[in-house]
């Protein structure tokens, strides 16, 4: 009597992807932390209509500046608006233009940069000499300047931190794309003709994507600094839209008697930088491979 023979299928390598990445995180306390206030953050800009207890924008005289109470979680403002309400409405533009200012400033760094490395020459030469020369500012001042000259509004001050920011991306990718040229496959893609954005699309972006996007996850962060300074200095959001940085800049006008104007706003901005930033460090722990096996 011949015994049926069982078969075990192979385990989809997206299964073993995925818990080879679960494995990891959990691994690192400072990583599942930035995960866990990071989506928090989502969470709060998704269901702020939801969340939110009292209309961000709705003006009550009579409540101006009071203290945090069961009907004002996080007290009022000088005009009676509902601060916790206006700081979960506020994430929707502070972290917005930080997942804004990352995304486009990685993808068009980072296609400039592999079309730079392949290209090379004088376009190589040209577009390395105006990064150069963009890097050579202090990032904050340019920004300021960039914003103040396109005029003070949220989409000018994303428009301004983005420009500023693809240097570095195209400085990355450029360097990427360099020594991906010199492996075999992609010499022998050129030799058999391949055209110059097949080769950038299907061989040299796709092997530079990790260090990208490690930067990618780290930059986030700092747009939302950057951002939540151009409305600090009222170059960013204008009233009435809720914005972290400008609430604390006004916040600042009645800190003596009134402290949680601003300082909620710029707990807001604290943890969520930092959530990202933990997170950053996590993406960059998993991506690097000196770490694989450790």
């Amino acid at each position: 009597m011949s015994v049926p023979l069982t078969s075990t299928a192979p385990t989809p390598r997206w299964r073993e992807q995925t818990a080879y990445l679960i494995h990891q995180i959990r691994r690192s306390p400072l990583t599942m932390a930035g995960l866990a206030i990071t989506l928090m953050v989502v969470l709060c800009m998704i269901f702020a209509p939801w969340l939110a207890s009292h209309d961000p924008n709705a003006l009550n005289l009579s409540a101006r500046l009071a203290a945090p109470s069961a009907e004002h979680w996080f007290g009022t403002d000088e005009v009676g608006r509902d601060l916790f309400s206006r700081v979960l409405f506020g994430s929707r533009q502070s972290v917005g233009v930080g997942l804004f200012v990352a995304f486009s400033a990685c993808f068009i760094g980072g296609l400039l940069g592999c079309f730079s490395g392949v290209i090379g020459g004088r376009f190589d030469a040209v577009t390395m000499r105006m990064m150069d020369i963009m890097l050579s500012v202090p990032s904050l001042v340019l920004i300021m300047a960039l914003a103040a000259a396109l005029g003070a509004s949220l989409f000018n001050a994303m428009l301004a931190i983005t420009l500023v920011r693809i240097p570095s991306y195209v400085r990355l990718a450029r360097g990427q794309s360099l020594s991906i040229r010199q492996m075999g496959y992609v010499k022998a893609a050129e030799t058999f003709g391949a055209e110059r954005w097949h080769m950038v699309h299907w061989h040299v972006a796709r092997n530079a994507m990790p260090p990208l996007l490690v930067q990618l996850s780290l930059d986030i962060g700092s747009a939302i600094l950057m951002a939540s300074a151009l409305g600090f200095i009222g170059l960013g959001a204008q009233q009435p839209t809720a914005e972290w940085g400008a609430m604390v800049a006004t916040g600042r006008n009645y800190i003596l008697d009134n402290w949680w104007y601003s300082t909620f706003p710029g707990l807001a901005i604290l943890i969520t930088a930092t959530g990202f930033n933990l997170l950053g460090d996590g993406v960059r722990d998993l991506l690097d491979p000196r770490q694989q096996g450790k």
